[in-house]
């Protein structure tokens, strides 16, 4: 049956307020006004983000709202004006938008686009709405928000065209529906972010599914030393399969996990991850790398309001403090993925 221009009845996984758990609800999904594209969410992912929105961590949310931000499914139909997809094509809804217009998508060295509400700043137009300011959801006859404005715990959602990238038809979705955070954001940051080199030592804070992407990029990049750490020692076989050389719990040692670090290397991590979001973790982090030339890749996201404080001493010698923002990936609606490294065979997955 034709669904295009015609409302679509489905269900979503709501979140009504602060500090419910997500009801499935049965929702009215309006049809796309112009340069937007409404998708059959095939599969998604569960993040850590979208947890903070239940517990209202995350910035500038909305309630109702429905969250999800880790998608892969089909164009269902498109709005006047579109010409990056067709109905038909397999697709990833990016949460961060790709607009080509603004200061930063113009730049080479960045992907963060000013129209993301994650930058802080006047210049951002909220996702709890699309562009226009209206939303495309309807349940029990309230409007719902959206989410980063793909909101992908909804069996069909509309988004603008700016926030979607065609991938190849034989990419299974099921899987690649990671690479709009998840993979992104973890493999990126050792590729991309801190650009590890062949020979080097890594240590990762945290190996869940982000912080075992940035194992995966460690090994890629060449490291020839890749710690993993983790309260979790169930974690550890996963992450040594996936490239990790040795893997240490925190818990096991009497003295802080930084000073195990640079004992074991002699002098400190050539690269650190914080894949936790937690501000402990971080200044850690920051201790265990070389003292003169190490890196440290801040990756995870800290509860909303915390406030970073370490001896600045910490910096002085030359360590460098950096952020990493989906891995610095741009994934364009231009048919195509632009970055500066380029992603592992991992799911035989080709992006147009």
């Amino acid at each position: 049956m034709d669904t295009s221009g015609k409302v679509i009845m489905c269900k979503a996984a709501v979140a009504w307020e602060v500090g419910k758990p997500l009801s499935i609800e049965e929702v009215e999904v309006a049809p796309p006004k112009a340069r937007e594209v409404r998708v059959k969410i095939i599969a998604t992912g569960i993040c850590g983000t979208d947890d903070h929105v239940l517990t209202g961590s995350f910035p500038n949310v909305e309630y109702p709202i429905i969250p999800g931000h880790e998608g892969a499914g089909i164009v269902e139909s498109i709005g006047e004006g579109v010409t990056c997809v067709k109905p038909g094509d397999k697709v990833i809804p990016l949460c961060l938008p790709q607009c080509g217009e603004c200061n930063s998508c113009m730049k080479s060295n960045t992907n963060c686009c000013l129209k993301t509400q994650s930058l802080y700043n006047s210049l951002c137009e909220p996702q709890n709405l699309m562009p226009d300011r209206t939303s495309r959801f309807t349940c029990k006859g309230k409007p719902v928000h959206h989410f980063l404005w793909i909101s992908t715990f909804s069996e069909y959602t509309v988004m603008p065209d700016s926030t979607i990238a065609k991938i190849d038809d034989a990419a299974p979705l099921d899987k690649v529906c990671l690479f709009g955070c998840g993979f992104s954001t973890g493999y990126g940051a050792a590729i991309n972010t801190a650009q590890v080199t062949p020979g080097s030592t890594c240590a990762i804070f945290g190996l869940g599914g982000v912080g075992l992407s940035v194992v995966m990029g460690c090994k890629v990049a060449g490291a020839s030393q890749i710690i993993g750490i983790d309260i979790n020692p169930e974690k550890f076989e996963k992450a040594k399969e996936l490239g990790a050389t040795e893997c240490l719990n925190p818990r096991d040692y009497k003295k802080p996990i930084q000073e195990v670090l640079v004992e074991m290397t002699g002098h400190g991590v050539d690269y650190a991850f914080e894949v936790v979001g937690c501000l402990d973790t971080l200044t850690a982090a920051l201790a265990s790398c070389h003292m003169g030339c190490g890196v440290c890749v801040m990756v995870g996201v800290p509860p909303l309001g915390s406030q970073l404080s370490f001896d600045p001493m910490l910096l002085f010698t030359g360590r460098t403090l950096k952020g990493s923002f989906i891995g610095v990936f741009e994934l364009s609606c231009c048919f195509k993925l632009q970055n500066r490294g380029s992603y592992p065979d991992v799911f035989s997955l080709k992006l147009l």
